[in-house]
Formats: structure tokens, C-alpha cells, sequence
């Protein structure tokens, strides 16, 4: 799955569903964006933070935690922009996993929360 990156579309970064099932485990977008509902690049030093935090503390280092890092997160593309992306990539992916549950949320990317 690719995310776009900048509002232009001329940027994107591959996601695969291993860095979303990271993403998950980690519970890196829990309480990450504050009430005002705006991505921008605060919002992304802070989840970077969380994730360097994260390795730091750990003992034996996790290969999915740092493939999500190189790959997605610290990408050269990643922009508050693509992590709005993310966020809602995320949510439609959790959403299809739940599908059974009869719900019917959907985030449609390329739109921003407000």
C-alpha cells in the first residue's frame, strides 16, 4: 500500500501490512495527535521520540520496530502530511480487520481530519 506524502502527490512511501501490524503492537498512534485533531510536524517529533524511546529501552532490539523506522517513519519523504496518511491508512486497515464486528468507519485518504 502506498501513502502519499505531500499534498501534491508527487511523494509517496510503500507501507507494508507488517509495519501496520507494528504500528499496532507498539500502539504508536494511541494518544499521538491532541484534541485539536491537526497533524503537522510537531505531531511527528513526537511519535519519532516515542519510537527512539522505544528502542532505547529495550533490551533486545525488535527487526519489525526498526524496519517501521527505516522504511516509514524516518523515511526522507515522511512529512506531517504523510503521517495524516498514515494515520488514516491505519484506520481503514484496522477497520477491514474488524470487519466482522459490522461496523462502518472509513477514513479516505488524501482528505485531512479537519
Amino acid at each position: 500500500m502506498k501513502i502519499q506524502t505531500n499534498s501534491s502527490g508527487t511523494r509517496s512511501i510503500e507501507v507494508q501490512d507488517a509495519h501496520l501490524q507494528t504500528i499496532e503492537k507498539y500502539q504508536l498512534l494511541r494518544d499521538l495527535i491532541d484534541s485539536n485533531g491537526y497533524v503537522d510536524e510537531q505531531v511527528l517529533d513526537k511519535l519519532k521520540l516515542n519510537v527512539r524511546a522505544l528502542l532505547e529501552g529495550q533490551a533486545i532490539l525488535d527487526k519489525d520496530l526498526l524496519d517501521l523506522c527505516l522504511d516509514v517513519i524516518y523515511h526522507p519523504n515522511m512529512k506531517a502530511f504523510g503521517l495524516q496518511q498514515l494515520v488514516l491508512l491505519y484506520i481503514n486497515w484496522k477497520d477491514r480487520a474488524h470487519d466482522f464486528l459490522g461496523s462502518s468507519t472509513r477514513a479516505i485518504q488524501g482528505t485531512p481530519f479537519n
